[in-house]
């Protein structure tokens, strides 16, 4: 195993870390949620070419959103956005446009503790979704 595998590992490690302590539970359903969600978008545009959404929205269970925002969870978006980058990248996707993760709270009944969507959005930042009710 090359140094710069061992180095992505215990960098993804970390950010699981992170991602686990700001959600109080395993994340790796959720990071599993987002690469499948990335998967099951991708259109082929040709033999070299497959273009995903770059516009991700977890939404969380209010509780656990409102925990997170009180520890400080402003980076997770980040964090999940970069786990998102390399995974396009081992895959060879080619983004609609900048990538982003935007973690909101659930407008749903409390359940499910995530749910993730996507969309193509050419020209967007996470400060450009709309507002959070």
């Amino acid at each position: 195993m090359g140094t710069l595998t061992r180095w992505e590992r215990a960098l993804e490690r970390w950010q699981s870390a992170l991602v686990s302590k700001a959600l109080h539970h395993e994340p790796v359903e959720l990071l599993d949620a987002l690469r499948r969600e990335c998967d099951d978008q991708a259109v082929v545009c040709s033999e070299s070419r497959v273009v995903v959404p770059n516009a991700y929205e977890v939404e969380l269970d209010a509780g656990v959103y409102e925990e997170l925002l009180r520890h400080g969870g402003g980076e997770v978006g980040q964090e999940l956005t970069d786990v998102l980058a390399r995974h396009g990248e081992r895959n060879g996707y080619e983004w609609a446009g900048p990538l982003t993760v935007r973690i909101t709270p659930a407008s749903r009944p409390p359940g499910d503790p995530y749910q993730v969507a996507s969309s193509p959005m050419p020209h967007v930042r996470a400060d450009a979704f709309p507002a959070a009710d």
